[in-house]
């Protein structure tokens, strides 16, 4: 997912671990995103976001980001993994059934 900027990756990041809609997010360097938005091409620095969560919680996880994102049409997407490290899905599971 993307956030305007720095303090809304933040506290977006800070939310869904503490909520537990995710183990961990990272926050990655500022981003050059070009884009058509309402008839024009728009051109803004971003932040990108990775959440880590579990496939039956990114609905959820969705919901939640869009229900505080600053965006009337937020970029969340989930890729789905393949070959996840089993230690590392376990940790995740575990962090979110806390």
């Amino acid at each position: 997912m993307t956030a305007s900027d720095r303090e809304e990756a933040r506290r977006i990041a800070d939310i869904l671990v503490s909520e537990r809609f995710a183990a961990c997010v990272n926050i990655l360097s500022d981003m050059e995103s070009h884009y058509w938005w309402e008839g024009s091409v728009q051109r803004n620095t971003e932040i990108p976001l990775l959440a880590k969560t579990t496939e039956d919680r990114v609905g959820e996880l969705t919901k939640r980001v869009a229900s505080m994102h600053s965006y009337d049409c937020p970029c969340i997407v989930s890729i789905p993994l393949e070959h996840l490290h089993e230690p590392f899905a376990r940790w995740i599971a575990d962090q979110l059934s806390s």
